[in-house]
């Protein structure tokens, strides 16, 4: 975790499922989908249900959502490198469709099994987020997706293990870590190795806390 400083809550985004806004670009073509990535956000407390926040949604519920899916967490220490990666490109909080804005915390900061609480909710760490297609499609940027991943700037999945309220500004607190071992970033790599460490695969297939999706994926 970053020294001597406490990870904050910056902001909550919320948005429910709407038609794609058309492109007009040759690399995302207009599509009828309907997406929950485009996130706002929101000034004062906010419900958390075991599911989705309140006034949040998902589309896709196939590979989106539900309980081990229920909040997207993303670092906001990770804004001013895209700034700089990406000329003309300046990210702001929801830029990644996340639902949680975390400033002081990275997924080096973060592991698998992580109870965190928030507010009067425990939130519980569940797997790295796995970048899509939707990504560059949002900012009409083709590359975003492989860039995420390359860099391993993916944010986080949580479940609700308690729910309540939060709102921005809060502090978060770690309350349970029992896979210190296992940070976000391990993960990540561990997931998308190209010779990955058979050893360490199962491994992490074994963490209890571990989404069942990247569990069905890692085993062999």
């Amino acid at each position: 975790m970053h020294a001597a400083e406490t990870p904050t809550l910056l902001a909550v985004l919320v948005g429910l499922p709407q038609c794609w806004p058309p492109v007009g670009m040759d690399d995302f073509p207009d599509v009828a989908e309907t997406t929950g990535f485009y996130k706002w956000p929101v000034s004062g407390p906010v419900r958390v249900g075991r599911l989705n926040l309140e006034g949040d949604g998902q589309a896709d519920l196939r590979h989106h959502g539900g309980v081990d899916k229920a909040i997207l967490a993303y670092s906001a220490d990770h804004y001013a490198a895209w700034r700089t990666d990406i000329e003309g490109w300046r990210p702001e909080p929801g830029a990644f469709g996340e639902n949680l804005s975390i400033a002081g915390q990275t997924e080096q900061d973060v592991c698998i099994g992580d109870v965190w609480r928030l507010g009067d909710c425990l939130l519980e760490v569940s797997q790295p987020r796995q970048p899509c297609w939707k990504i560059g499609r949002r900012w009409n940027i083709k590359t975003l997706p492989k860039q995420v991943l390359q860099t391993g700037r993916t944010g986080w999945y949580l479940r609700v293990a308690r729910e309540g309220v939060i709102a921005a500004g809060l502090p978060m607190q770690l309350e349970q870590r029992p896979h210190a071992d296992w940070s976000i970033a391990r993960a990540h790599r561990t997931m998308f190795a190209k010779l990955g460490d058979a050893d360490a695969r199962l491994e992490l297939a074994g963490l209890k806390e571990l989404a069942g999706s990247w569990k069905l994926e890692l085993s062999p």
